[in-house]
């Protein structure tokens, strides 16, 4: 049953998702009443950072080995919270208390920076935000299907072919997000994130747990200071090797796509940017004590020949139920991240067709659905043509190309040094009218500097590796 309602009669300034769901109780500078706190704030940032990415970490350590690894692991986390820092200052300007909001990303850039730069933002953020949808696609689809490939070998045994096709399991992801993504805004799935956040805890202690039971059997750690030798591999496949890994690092704790739109979700007093900095301080701290562990425990456990995707490293076989447990945590993990990544995508094409068509009965009639055991959502008819034609969107091409993984490799590479280190050191500069070459400048654009020099290797690595799978690759046919 739904209850027709125009939203010009509510007086009600259209400005995108965010403004047509909650009317009463307006408490805010911009009439709008925001429900976040610390704890939702933290559950978004774990929920964005930590992905399935986290069981390659044992692969990219053994191209790196224990001497450089380990540093390495650490360093990109100090980057990620410094800069992440640096960018919630930059939620309102020209203050970062009393200023005016910056709903997103892009415009914050657009309201400290202007110009050319905020066009090179949104190409950035929003390819980087699209990619990461049609890559989580495929990794939920390749958990489920590990599900049912370790089932097949339990049941047939371990000499079954058991080939099995993502392209249901990509149509069954497909439609859950489908319903969850007529979900108004970030303010109304931070149960979601919670969720995801708890899976993802799950899964990579399953990991974690799998591999101090393998180095306990052993009695000893495997591995080598500089990893994988180059006797084993051509100098060229050490190289883009080394650069992948790195880029797997850099973008493993990156989540500053979508820190302004988490920030936005924060209520005030506290101040949003000291919420914001001690959630990304918790978030991250979390994060690292996860990632270290993996990294360097997985790649104790497995060393040079530490697999791609580490629940794998363990076969298929036993105990199967366990890693049958961890690929499911993934799967339900990625339903939630895909939320949090497509929400901000979700609201910048509205925010524009809403401004476009102001008069639009298509666009602005907001219709109540009422579910019969209690409950309700909001949306407009452009939302619920919008919002699907998006997720088929990315379901559609993870099918065409199950390979984009390696194409997200070098999306990730492109988007890391703009995204997450340049923007913020930019707008961060100019906000606080730091001055030319001072030593405080110079070390910010050190800083730059060298992220931009890993981007750039990590995208010649990834380059490398899109052309080794365009080789074997076959459209619409995902086997595993």
């Amino acid at each position: 049953m739904s209850e027709a309602t125009d939203i010009r009669a509510m007086n009600i300034q259209y400005r995108g998702p965010h403004d047509t769901e909650k009317q009463e109780d307006v408490s805010s500078d911009d009439g709008r009443v925001r429900t976040g706190h610390l704890w939702t704030a933290t559950s978004h940032v774990i929920t964005a950072v930590i992905g399935a990415g986290v069981l390659s970490l044992p692969w990219s350590v053994a191209q790196l080995g224990w001497l450089i690894g380990t540093p390495v692991l650490l360093a990109f986390s100090w980057v990620t919270y410094y800069t992440a820092v640096l960018l919630a200052e930059c939620y309102r300007s020209p203050h970062p208390v009393t200023g005016t909001r910056n709903y997103k990303y892009r415009d914050a850039v657009k309201a400290i920076l202007g110009g050319y730069k905020v066009s090179l933002c949104m190409w950035a953020q929003y390819s980087n935000l699209y990619g990461c949808l049609i890559g989580y696609t495929i990794t939920a689809a390749t958990s489920m299907m590990a599900i049912k490939k370790a089932l097949c070998f339990h049941e047939h045994g371990k000499d079954s072919p058991c080939q099995i096709s993502g392209n249901p399991y990509m149509i069954i992801f497909g439609v859950s997000e489908l319903i969850l993504s007529q979900l108004p805004s970030l303010e109304e799935i931070s149960w979601l994130s919670v969720v995801a956040a708890a899976m993802s805890f799950s899964y990579s202690s399953i990991g974690l747990g799998l591999s101090i039971a393998k180095v306990a059997g052993r009695n000893h750690l495997s591995g080598t200071l500089m990893g994988v030798p180059v006797a084993k591999l051509s100098p060229a496949k050490k190289t883009w090797y080394v650069f992948q890994a790195l880029g797997n690092m850099a973008f493993s704790y990156s989540f500053s796509t979508v820190l302004i739109e988490i920030q936005d979700t924060l209520k005030s007093p506290p101040p949003e940017n000291k919420t914001m900095k001690k959630a990304t301080r918790m978030g991250l701290s979390v994060t690292t004590v996860f990632y270290m562990s993996i990294g360097l425990i997985g790649y104790g456990a497995f060393g040079n020949d530490a697999p791609g995707n580490m629940l794998t490293g363990f076969g298929f076989y036993e105990p199967f139920w366990l890693l049958d447990i961890g690929n499911l945590c993934i799967a339900i993990h990625i339903v939630g991240a895909y939320q949090v990544f497509a929400q901000p995508v979700f609201a910048v094409i509205e925010d524009w067709i809403g401004d476009r068509w102001k008069r639009s009965g298509f666009v602005h009639k907001v219709y109540t659905i009422k579910f019969p055991f209690g409950g309700s959502v909001r949306l407009t008819m452009c939302r619920l043509v919008l919002r699907s034609s998006i997720v088929v969107s990315t379901i559609l091409i993870a099918m065409l190309m199950p390979f984009f993984n390696d194409i997200m490799g070098f999306i990730g590479a492109m988007a890391f040094w703009p995204l997450t280190v340049y923007f913020p050191v930019e707008m961060y500069i100019v906000q606080t009218s730091i001055k030319s070459w001072s030593p405080k400048w110079i070390s910010l654009q050190l800083l730059s500097l060298i992220c931009f020099l890993i981007s750039l290797v990590a995208a010649i690595g990834s380059v490398a590796g899109i052309t080794i799978a365009l080789k074997h690759a076959s459209i619409f046919n995902m086997k595993y």
